[in-house]
C-alpha cells in the first residue's frame, strides 16, 4: 500500500502559509476546505504503483475548487470516482466564486473532457486506476478582485518561488512512492515540472499531451482523438 495522504498534507500545511500580493484578492486551498473528497481520493485510487501519472497545472473553478480532486467536474466525481464527501467553504470566500461542493451548478470543461476520455476508454475507474493516476502540480486557486482566475505566471517572482518549493517537493514525494514508468503533462506547463524534478538516474519517460481547456482551440477541434493518437504513439496505450 502507498501512503499519498502524508505528503499531500505536507503540501497542504506549506502552501496554507503563503500570503500573495495584488493582483491576488483572494486564494483557495481545497486541500483545506475539500481535504475531505482529496483524501479519499488519495486513498481510494492511488495506494498502488501506477504505470502512468497524468500531471495538471492548478484547480480550475469549478473543477477541484468544488470537489477536492484533479480534474474534478462534479458529474465526474460523484457518478464515476463515486467521492460524495463534505466539502467545506474556504475562509474568506470570493462573493463572485461560491464554493458549493458537488452542488456547483457549472460544469469545469477541462474536467469533463479528460475524465471522459479516462470513462470511455477504461470503462469504470478501477479499470483506471489499476496503474493511471492523476494530479495537479499546484493544490492553489488564485483570484482577482472581479473573481478572475489568476494563472501561475501572474504571481510576482518571489511569490512564485515560494509556491513552487512545496509543489516541486510534493511531487518528487509523489512519483519516489508511485515509481511510474510514463509521465503524461496534460499541457506544456505540467510536462515542464515533469522535467525539473526529474534527475538523470530517473528512467521514466515524459509525454506532453493536449490540455482539454476550452480556451483551446486545438482542444475544441481534436479532443479527444489528439490525445489518443499522442498516447498510442507514446507507447502509453495501445
Amino acid at each position: 500500500m502507498t501512503d499519498l495522504v502524508t505528503p499531500a498534507a505536507a503540501l497542504r500545511d506549506a502552501v496554507d502559509a503563503l500570503t500573495f500580493g495584488p493582483p491576488v484578492a483572494c486564494t483557495y486551498n481545497p486541500l483545506n476546505y475539500a481535504w475531505a473528497p482529496h483524501a479519499t481520493y488519495l486513498t481510494r485510487y492511488g495506494a498502488t504503483p501506477k504505470r502512468v501519472v497524468f500531471l495538471g497545472m492548478n484547480p480550475g473553478p469549478f473543477g477541484m475548487a468544488q470537489t477536492g480532486v484533479p480534474f474534478g467536474e462534479i458529474a465526474a466525481v460523484r457518478d464515476w470516482l463515486r467521492i460524495s464527501d463534505t466539502v467545506t467553504k474556504p475562509i474568506p470566500e470570493h462573493p463572485k466564486r461560491p464554493v458549493t461542493g458537488l452542488s456547483c451548478p457549472r460544469s469545469e470543461v477541462s474536467g469533463r473532457r479528460l475524465w471522459g476520455l479516462f470513462s470511455e476508454r477504461f470503462g469504470n475507474p478501477e479499470n483506471f486506476f489499476h496503474d493511471h493516476f492523476v494530479l495537479n502540480y499546484c493544490p492553489l486557486v488564485w483570484m482577482s478582485t472581479t473573481g478572475a482566475n489568476l494563472t501561475p505566471d501572474k504571481l510576482a517572482a518571489a511569490e512564485r518561488d515560494a509556491v513552487e518549493a512545496p509543489c516541486r517537493a510534493h511531487l518528487r514525494a509523489v512519483l519516489d512512492i508511485l515509481q511510474p514508468e510514463h509521465l503524461v503533462g496534460i499541457g506544456a506547463y505540467a510536462a515542464k515540472k515533469f522535467s525539473e524534478v526529474t534527475t538523470p538516474t530517473d528512467t521514466w519517460k515524459i509525454t506532453q499531451m493536449l490540455h482539454p481547456s476550452p480556451a483551446s482551440p486545438a482542444a475544441n477541434k481534436g479532443w479527444p482523438s489528439e490525445p489518443i493518437r499522442t498516447l498510442e504513439t507514446a507507447g502509453i496505450w495501445k
